[in-house]
């Protein structure tokens, strides 16, 4: 008895194969795409998400950044703007923007301040003031601002001199608002 010895294809019954009979090697290839695509499709879903996500964190905190210079630039000529004959004026001024030690310290040295100002009718006037933010973030910010100012008084002989005026302030955000909590005079620090 002689064997019929045929090779194994594809198409052969007896032929055991993964494959199902028939199916063409580019089927296979479609089959091993489809859960490549899924898994590739959402990873860039998952990435897409992370990008905007980090993109919206970076632009909420350069907003951040942009609002707090915008307050530590409109206060800063605050501290430097004052007149002996309208203090009342100043000290409100001062009050509204601050918040926190800054607030506290103020109220507890507005009394003797008053009456320096009062007894030397001191006028301060402001001029350029630069600032710039050291640091921020959503909540908090750090401050620089140098107030050229022109102070007349007693002890000028009521002859105009020009002054500056370095501060730093610490900045944080009060609901909608961005409120002075530290002031600091770098070059009066010991």
């Amino acid at each position: 008895m002689t064997t019929d010895q045929r090779p194994a294809t594809t198409d052969d019954p007896g032929t055991e194969s993964s494959e199902p009979a028939g199916e063409p090697p580019r089927h296979r290839l479609h089959r091993l795409m489809l859960p490549t695509a899924a898994v590739i499709t959402v990873g860039a879903v998952v990435l897409a998400s992370w990008l905007a996500a980090d993109n919206q964190r970076i632009r909420s905190r350069e907003q951040a950044r942009d609002t707090a210079l915008r307050a530590a630039c409109a206060y800063a000529p605050t501290l430097a703007h004052y007149d002996a004959a309208d203090l009342d004026t100043y000290f409100a001024a001062v009050l509204a923007g601050a918040t926190g030690d800054w607030k506290t310290e103020f109220e507890a040295t507005s009394k003797d301040l008053r009456d320096v100002l009062t007894q030397g009718q001191v006028v301060s006037t402001v001029g350029n003031v630069t600032c710039a933010i050291e640091s921020a973030d959503e909540t908090t910010a750090r401050a620089v601002a140098v107030i050229n100012q022109t102070i007349t008084s007693l002890g000028t002989n009521g002859t105009p001199a020009p002054g500056q005026l370095s501060v730093t302030m610490t900045l944080r955000k009060n609901d909608d608002r961005w409120l002075v909590s530290e002031i600091g005079t770098p070059l009066l620090a010991p």
